[in-house]
């Protein structure tokens, strides 16, 4: 059929982990624009859903850490994070393996991407399904960039993959739905973490909004360190999400919220 639905969000554990913790007046508008997005992306009846997210060493780490892998299983487990902590239920979640071999084979055609038939979801995917696919009843393809492990994915191969994603859900006869999802400034895990850098974000949500890829890929990795942090390199998401969709972006919320550590973001793009 074609790629029926785009979109991005934050993933940060404490939008789950500390929710109680988080100023009201910020978080419930946050909670109903991810429920808003969860009846777009329902309403766009697809038959799975992509989740190009930025894996966390829960599977890949430095002695194989592939630029792009993409699932290809017929059933996830996570998160791999205590459930009790996460606030989020361990479980399988279901994905489809056929389908799977499809998109990958078409994506080998432009671009090279590694895939993986046991894939344990970390927070990165977690939180976003929670929200966003409470029923778990949807099939899902999990993809990665490398965000993490220097040399990281260059910021035009991101693009390019989610050109690739576009080719090659155009040419499959199910509908399939793309997520991206990441930052946008975080410092996870240091001394720094609830920092955010609200000025930054919103440059960087008005270059995705208006789809401008030169603007978008004009990001040095040193810039985006000293500026997002090291979670600002989980901007290649959005890159890609804007790549396969082409259209302009809405972006739907935007609040930093410290407790949750993140620039919390929910945007959705018109498909071109």
């Amino acid at each position: 059929m074609s790629l029926v639905f785009a979109g991005v969000c934050s993933h940060a554990p404490g939008i789950t982990a500390r929710a109680e913790m988080a100023d009201p007046k910020v978080r419930d508008p946050f909670y109903r624009s991810l429920e808003g997005m969860r009846e777009q992306l329902e309403a766009a009846h697809p038959d799975a859903l992509m989740v190009v997210a930025a894996e966390h060493f829960g599977n890949f780490f430095m002695n194989n850490m592939p630029a792009f892998a993409v699932g290809m299983a017929d059933y996830y487990e996570g998160p791999i994070e205590d459930p009790h902590w996460l606030k989020i239920e361990h479980r399988r979640i279901p994905g489809n393996a056929e389908l799977s071999r499809r998109l990958i084979t078409g994506l080998l055609d432009t671009v090279d991407v590694a895939y993986a038939e046991e894939w344990k979801f970390d927070h990165g995917i977690s939180v976003p399904l929670h929200f966003l696919t409470p029923r778990y009843d949807l099939a899902i393809i999990p993809a990665n960039i490398n965000c993490q492990g220097p040399p990281l994915t260059p910021l035009h191969r991101a693009w390019a993959f989610g050109e690739a994603i576009r080719r090659a859900a155009d040419a499959l006869p199910e509908r399939i739905a793309l997520i991206g999802t990441g930052g946008i400034s975080h410092w996870p895990a240091t001394p720094d973490s609830g920092r955010i850098n609200e000025a930054w974000d919103s440059d960087f949500l008005d270059r995705w909004s208006r789809n401008d890829r030169a603007a978008m890929t004009s990001y040095t990795n040193e810039e985006t360190y000293r500026d997002g942090g090291q979670g600002g390199f989980e901007i290649r998401t959005f890159l890609s999400v804007a790549a396969a969709a082409r259209g302009k972006g809405e972006v739907q919320f935007y609040a930093p919220i410290p407790i949750f550590a993140v620039g919390c973001t929910v945007g959705v793009m018109s498909i071109v």
